[in-house]
């Protein structure tokens, strides 16, 4: 798991960018890989998983 700080979400179109707390990477997150509902500038930690893309960040949950 890693751990990030949720930079922007747009819920009515369900999906964001999470920034890597440890790497400053930003990573594409859809609300398909969500596991809490998550707001800007929320603490969170992740997987990632190859997308179509790219990395992913899943299984997204609040810290």
């Amino acid at each position: 798991m890693k751990n990030g700080k949720v930079k922007f979400f747009n819920d009515s179109k369900g999906f964001g960018f999470i920034k890597d707390e440890d790497s400053d990477k930003e990573y594409f997150v859809h609300v398909s890989g969500l596991i809490d509902e998550i707001r800007e500038d929320d603490e969170v930690t992740f997987d990632l998983k190859e997308g179509k893309k790219g990395l992913n960040a899943v299984n997204v949950k609040l810290v």
